[in-house]
């Protein structure tokens, strides 16, 4: 039987400290859900956020099968914490399963030049505006479908103002680009950049990329950033990020 767990942090042993802020998450009950298997001694765990779902503990056939019900979306990412579960979600999702390779980068203090950041800033053409998401921004943002994961794991914007953080370019009034939490966690978010499709290639991702650690340095937040294949690696390493490891991860169409 799944279980929903109400004290997330009874399942904190089972993912073995793994360095991923979407995990943090779920464990700090800020956002997201953890299921377990059995609530007062869990076994195996599974932390849902977003389109995010990370498995830890004994594989565990139920869990990987299980689709809550408040899930509407058709398409999830698995990431395995080891070959058992990787084996599962192959098995189970067949055809449905596709292996991508994804970038973790390291999270590390005290590294990024705040210098080259701000000379990053100045970098965007005077054509284009740079501003920090208010109601009103955050509201265009959730209105076009590649512009709203920049702000989509958070109800309102009630909770975006109280734990999220994100800026976005503007061409003529004209959502462009922008780079935001896409989730948050005790001391930092996971970022999230996001560029309309012509516009790419502009280096406005950079831009926004820079103007947003700047913002949370500031703030002292963690912008912890994950990367989805190699550019966004570049991109990563070019804001003072350093790359860590290869992971293996299944994007699922039809969950």
């Amino acid at each position: 039987m799944v279980i929903k767990i109400d004290e997330p942090k009874k399942a904190e042993p089972l993912f073995c400290n793994w360095q991923e802020t979407l995990i943090w998450s779920c464990l700090q009950n800020i956002m997201g859900n953890i299921y377990v298997d059995n609530s007062a001694n869990p076994l195996s765990a599974m932390a849902l956020i977003g389109d995010f779902c990370f498995f830890a503990g004994v594989p565990n056939e139920e869990l990987v099968r299980y689709k809550p019900k408040e899930v509407l979306k058709n398409f999830v990412i698995m990431v395995p914490q080891n070959n058992g579960w990787a084996e599962l979600i192959a098995g189970i999702y067949g055809d449905k399963a596709k292996m991508v390779k994804r970038y973790a980068i390291k999270k590390e203090l005290n590294i990024f030049d705040r210098d080259k950041l701000w000379n990053a800033v100045g970098t965007l053409p005077p054509e284009y505006s740079l501003k920090m998401i208010d109601k009103e921004l955050f509201n265009l943002c959730r209105a076009s479908d590649w512009s709203m994961d920049l702000v989509s794991q958070y109800k309102d914007y009630e909770m975006y103002k109280e734990l999220g953080i994100g800026v976005v370019v503007l061409k003529d009034k004209i959502l462009i680009a922008g780079a935001s939490s896409y989730s948050s966690y005790q001391d930092g978010i996971e970022i999230e950049i996001d560029t309309k499709e012509e516009y790419r290639r502009k280096g406005l991702a950079y831009v926004c990329g820079a103007k947003l650690i700047l913002e949370c340095l500031e703030r002292e937040l963690y912008p912890s950033w994950d990367a989805q294949n190699k550019e966004s690696v570049a991109l990563a390493e070019k804001l003072g990020y350093h790359y860590d490891h290869e992971y293996t991860a299944y994007e699922i169409y039809g969950y």
